[in-house]
């Protein structure tokens, strides 16, 4: 009897060979990809909106919060598991590697000095960050090891963490009433 996840994974390659095709067809556009972030008056919760999908970010009550929510280093933290786990699954599904159960824990460091002036050597970033996969599988070691391999090769959420890239930012200056609703696009 075949488990929900190894039923899952033959859903996925099916799906990710479908996508390729469609992907190859067009030429291999790029996709845009966008957030929006607003804070909440009085509260300063963080209302996160992806397409029609909302999240809600806080801080802990002793930095000015209401803990309605994960913090924003706690998100990157379960948005990189997250894509991580979704990776995993679309190389198991792509090399036939069968599994029975995936999960993904990680931790990292935050030092609270990390910024102020009197600290200059204390870093802002997550320090440390560290990912385990537990797997339970049929394959062979030697197949686990190379799905690791393929997956920190292509994880998008990952390498960029890994290899870090140039990023831009602006400051526009909008008439709040007018531009309330307005997701901001880089220039």
């Amino acid at each position: 009897m075949m488990s929900t996840l190894r039923e899952y994974l033959v859903q996925k390659k099916a799906a990710l060979l479908a996508r390729r095709s469609a992907a190859a067809e067009a030429g291999h556009p790029s996709m845009q990809i966008s957030a929006r972030v607003t804070a909440e008056g009085r509260s300063g919760v963080r209302r996160i909106r992806i397409r029609d999908h909302h999240i809600i970010s806080d801080s802990p009550a002793d930095f000015a919060g209401y803990d309605l929510g994960p913090s924003s280093p706690e998100i990157q933290l379960g948005v990189l598991g997250s894509c991580l786990t979704h990776i995993y699954l679309i190389k198991a599904a792509e090399f036939d590697i069968e599994l029975d159960s995936l999960a993904v824990g990680l931790t990292a460091r935050l030092d609270p000095r990390g910024g102020l002036p009197e600290f200059p050597d204390v870093p802002v970033e997550l320090q440390d960050i560290h990912y385990e996969v537990q797997v339970a599988s049929p394959a062979e070691d030697e197949r686990l090891e190379f799905l690791k391999s393929e997956v920190e090769r292509v994880c998008p959420v990952l390498n960029p963490l890994a290899r870090p890239q140039s990023i831009t930012g602006s400051v526009a200056r909008v008439d709040t009433d007018r531009d309330a609703d307005r997701v901001p696009v880089p220039a």
